[in-house]
């Protein structure tokens, strides 16, 4: 009868549709993983520069930069 074969077909795919889920669902993880990483990485950049920019007026606020300093 070709409504059991269909059925077979749908039964047979099953395992193949938890593993794609499972996939999925570990890609997903992966990735909020990643998009927080990136986010503290650019909060850190920012961090950076402004600490960077008051140092550097420190620096010429006291009279220049020091030998060997190079001015950006």
């Amino acid at each position: 009868c070709r409504i059991n074969e269909d059925q077979k077909v749908a039964l047979d795919l099953d395992p193949y549709v938890k593993k794609l889920l499972n996939a999925r669902r570990r890609v997903v993880l992966v990735n909020n993983i990643l998009q927080n990483a990136q986010e503290r990485l650019r909060r850190l950049n920012h961090s950076v520069a402004k600490e960077t920019v008051r140092r550097r007026a420190m620096l010429e606020a006291a009279g220049g930069y020091p030998q060997g300093l190079p001015s950006k």
